[in-house]
């Protein structure tokens, strides 16, 4: 296996979950995490065989995912770090319909997860007397970590992805 596959297969996968834990412990997401996201696919793109135009079409999805995202984020509705953890996922998707299956599993597991989160504070006392290990943040806090749908919505999509699509074509 090549150094270009061996990145594909581990980078997106690792920074997701690394954002997903740091968002469920914390409530935040690391901007390092984003950074090495998108940093990593400006490198990669191009030893994976993607052509300029291709590379530029899927900045260009970031673009525009950015740009909903900022809008939610201006309107109160979603974090900084969700924002940035999802513009630059978004860029591995690209324009294509592994981004909008990406897209639907992070909506989905965002509202599952929201639900879980909201009867999970009306239990808090109950929680809290039986002793049980959840981050005390998920009762404090005031925001959901969304970190964590983006980073399962990303890990299901993520098979179907243009360089995971390029990666395994090599193997073969």
């Amino acid at each position: 296996m090549r150094v270009i596959e061996a990145a594909i297969f581990v980078i997106f996968p690792l920074c997701l979950a690394i954002a997903a834990f740091s968002d469920l412990f914390t409530m935040t997401i690391p901007n390092r995490v984003s950074a090495i996201l998108l940093g990593a696919f400006i490198l990669i793109a191009p030893a994976a065989g993607f052509s300029l135009s291709m590379i530029g079409l899927h900045l260009a999805m970031g673009l525009i995912v950015f740009a909903g995202c900022f809008t939610l984020f201006a309107l109160n509705v979603m974090g900084g770090g969700d924002a940035k953890l999802l513009t630059a996922s978004a860029v591995w998707f690209g324009f294509n319909s592994s981004l909008i299956e990406f897209l639907i599993y992070v909506s989905f597991f965002g509202g599952v997860l929201t639900i879980l989160i909201l009867m999970l504070r009306k239990q808090e006392n109950t929680i809290l007397a039986a002793g049980l290990p959840v981050p005390h943040l998920l009762f404090t806090a005031n925001k959901i970590p969304y970190g964590i749908a983006i980073g399962l919505g990303g890990f299901l999509a993520y098979p179907s992805s243009p360089l995971m699509m390029a990666a395994l074509a090599q193997l073969r």
